[in-house]
């Protein structure tokens, strides 16, 4: 099976098309499937055409989803709007306005902000009924192995302790597939980079393709860029042992970046939702 990979489209559906055409993607008469490392969307404006062109290759069966954590901030926010949308909590000044929940989800309900806070119920209502939260997030997994990769978004679960409020990602777990959904949900956070390069947390005999942490970060800590952002930054996939980073960090980067892959398929995967 051939697989095209991204990650972290982040509602930037035009970027996505042009790196999918790019790789050959939309000319491909073999079998091929598209596998998304978490975070379709929050940064862009294109959340209806994302959202759309998944349903379609959904119906297709021509794309594996991998949950982000943009995708658990969604459901966070569903779950808690009430407080998020109370006068303390306001919408300008939440975590989820700057991530880019809320905006994701005026969106695809074409309402405003005015009327999320004016009528907080009845925004939340339709949110839940649009297929991204109806349909896209419930068939997102928290990770998909082949022979010779396994994809999620931001690492593997392993060790950890937090400090300061973050989490600190330790050593190996050998038992990383049978994690629960709360420690896929800290998985989500982790920056896939460091856990490889810093902390030697890698699968034997394995690359892990994730997503969620910018590329640029692991050219310029571990390779030779000589920024982390800006003019001499590199947004192209850091490949190191045990990794393949492809966040492109595209907000700032303006790509995104596909890298392909051809592998089988040999293990089943869990549903973060089961």
């Amino acid at each position: 099976m051939r697989y095209y990979v991204v990650a972290d489209v982040h509602g930037f559906y035009t970027e996505l098309i042009s790196a999918l055409t790019e790789k050959g993607f939309f000319e491909d008469n073999q079998p091929h499937k598209l596998i998304i490392c978490g975070d379709l969307l929050d940064r862009g404006k294109e959340a209806v055409k994302v959202q759309n062109f998944i349903l379609d290759l959904m119906a297709r069966d021509e794309v594996i989803l991998i949950k982000g954590n943009h995708e658990d901030l969604v459901l966070e926010l569903l779950e808690h709007a009430d407080r998020y949308f109370e006068d303390k909590f306001s919408v300008y000044c939440s975590h989820h306005w700057h991530n880019g929940t809320i905006d994701s989800l005026i969106q695809l309900t074409g309402l405003s902000v005015n009327d999320a806070l004016e009528d907080t119920a009845k925004f939340i209502e339709k949110a839940r009924k649009m297929p991204f939260v109806d349909k896209i997030i419930p068939k997102m997994i928290d990770y998909y192995e082949t022979a010779n990769y396994i994809f999620v978004h931001g690492w593997i679960p392993c060790k950890f302790y937090r400090s300061d409020g973050k989490y600190v990602f330790v050593s190996y777990q050998s038992d990383w597939r049978q994690a629960d959904s709360e420690r896929w949900k800290v998985a989500r956070w982790a920056n896939g980079i460091k856990c490889a390069c810093s902390r030697k947390i890698t699968e034997p005999y394995k690359t892990i393709v994730c997503g969620h942490y910018h590329s640029s970060y692991g050219h310029y800590k571990y390779g030779d860029a000589a920024e982390e952002f800006g003019e001499g930054a590199d947004y192209s996939p850091y490949i190191a042992k045990g990794i393949i980073a492809i966040d492109a960090c595209t907000a700032l980067s303006g790509k995104v970046n596909c890298i392909v892959l051809d592998d089988n398929f040999v293990t089943p995967n869990r549903s973060s939702c089961e």
